[in-house]
C-alpha cells in the first residue's frame, strides 16, 4: 500500500473519531490513562496483550456501560482503498482483539480488585468489504461499517484531496518518513479529541514541510468544522451488529429525542444494492430530523436475491432486527439514552388509511 492510500485510512480515522465526539466515544493516548492495560514506546501507544502488545493508532472508551457487561473499548480501524476491503484486514483485527481479550489474571495474593475492559474493533471501509472479508467478520463479532453511500460523499472527497496535498508536500520537501503520529497529534489538538495535556510529543522533520503540512491540515480542519450539525451516532438494535447513524441535523434530532425519549419511528429503504440507504424518521412526525444509515452487504444480499420477494424482506428486517434501537448521546457531560421503536403494526395502519 502506497503513503498516499495510508494518509487517507489515517485522515479518515481522526475525521471519524470527531463525528463520533457526541456518542460516548473518548480516545485513550496515553499509558498514564490505564498502566495496567496500556503501554507507550516513544510517542507509540500500545494495548497489551496475552502474547505481546499491539500497537494502536486509535483507541476510544465509550462513556455508556451495558447493563451486565464490562466497560467496553473499540479499536477504530478505517480503509480508503480503490476496492473492498479484503480479508486479510480482517484476520489482522481478529489477532489484535482475541490476543487483548484473553490478557487477564487474577489479581494475586494482593487481593486488591482488577479493572477489566471488553476491547472490540470496528473496520470502516469507503470501498466496502469483499464477501468472505464479511463471513469472517460475522464469525468473529467485528464490526464493519461501510461509507461508500452517497451521505458519505462529502467526508470521502475532503480525505482525498487532504491527502493528495500532504503527500504532494511530502514529496516536494523531499522527507524521508512521513510524520504520522505528528500529524495525528495536530489534529487531535485542532479537533479536540483528545486531552491535550494527555498528548505526547513530535515534531517534523523541517520547518518548512511542518508549516506547509500544518496549512493543509488547518484546511482540513476548517472543512470539517463547517458541518459541525453531522454527527455520527452508534445505534444498538436488536441484532448481532452495530449501526451506524448519520444524523443530518443535530439540532432538529436532539430537540425531538429531548422531549420524546421514547418514540416510534418510520423505516424507509432507498436506492438500490449495493449503495441502498437507510432512512429513519418520527413517526407521523418525519419533517422533525432524519438518521440515515447503511446495513450490513450480507442482509443486502438477502434482500435483494430474489425481485419479487425484496418488499417483504425489507419489512422482516425491520421487525426482526431494527424493532428497537437503543443510541446513547453525550450533551456536554449528561448522557442521553433514546428508544427508537418500530413497530409492524405502523405498516398495518398506513395501509389500511390509504386503501380505497
Amino acid at each position: 500500500m502506497g503513503l498516499e492510500a495510508a494518509l487517507r485510512g489515517y485522515l479518515l480515522e481522526e475525521a471519524l473519531a470527531w463525528l463520533l465526539r457526541s456518542s460516548g466515544y473518548q480516545l485513550l493516548v496515553a499509558a498514564e490513562q490505564d498502566p495496567q492495560d496500556l503501554a507507550s514506546e516513544g510517542s507509540i501507544l500500545k494495548v497489551r496483550g496475552r502474547g505481546t502488545a499491539h500497537q494502536v493508532d486509535v483507541l476510544g472508551e465509550w462513556t455508556f456501560n451495558p447493563a451486565f457487561s464490562l466497560p467496553v473499548r473499540l479499536f477504530l480501524e478505517a480503509k480508503f482503498y480503490k476496492t473492498p476491503c479484503r480479508i486479510e484486514v480482517i484476520r489482522n483485527a481478529h489477532g489484535v482483539i482475541h490476543d487483548v481479550n484473553e490478557n487477564y489474571t487474577s489479581s494475586g495474593q494482593s487481593g486488591r480488585p482488577r479493572r477489566r475492559f471488553q476491547y472490540s474493533y470496528a473496520l470502516f471501509s469507503t470501498s466496502g468489504f469483499s464477501p468472505d472479508a464479511q463471513e469472517y467478520a460475522i464469525a468473529h463479532q467485528i464490526s464493519l461499517v461501510d461509507l461508500s453511500s452517497d451521505s458519505f460523499g462529502w467526508l470521502r472527497t475532503l480525505i482525498y484531496t487532504t491527502a493528495k496535498r500532504l503527500y504532494s508536500e511530502w514529496v516536494r520537501h523531499h522527507i524521508a518518513t512521513f510524520p504520522v503520529t505528528w500529524m495525528r497529534i495536530v489534529l487531535r489538538r485542532r479537533l479536540g479529541t483528545a486531552d491535550v495535556q494527555l498528548l505526547p510529543t513530535a515534531a517534523t522533520q523541517t520547518v518548512r514541510f511542518g508549516a506547509a503540512a500544518e496549512r493543509v491540515l488547518d484546511e482540513f480542519v476548517a472543512d470539517l468544522l463547517h458541518h459541525e450539525e453531522t454527527e455520527l451516532l452508534i445505534g444498538f438494535p436488536s441484532a448481532p451488529f452495530i449501526i451506524l447513524l448519520k444524523v443530518d441535523d443535530k439540532r432538529r434530532f436532539i430537540a425531538h429525542a429531548d422531549a420524546h425519549p421514547t418514540h416510534p419511528v418510520r423505516i424507509r429503504r432507498l436506492g438500490h444494492e449495493p449503495h441502498a440507504e437507510w432512512v429513519l424518521s418520527p413517526w407521523g412526525d418525519e419533517a422533525a430530523y432524519m438518521l440515515r444509515f447503511t446495513m450490513p452487504a450480507h442482509v443486502e444480499r438477502w434482500i435483494t436475491e430474489t425481485e419479487d420477494q425484496r418488499v417483504r424482506r425489507s419489512r422482516a428486517v425491520k421487525s426482526d432486527f431494527l424493532s428497537n434501537i437503543t443510541v446513547y448521546r453525550m450533551e456536554g457531560d449528561q448522557p442521553r439514552v433514546y428508544q427508537l421503536q418500530y413497530e409492524t403494526t405502523q405498516f398495518r395502519r398506513s395501509s389500511a388509511d390509504t386503501a380505497p
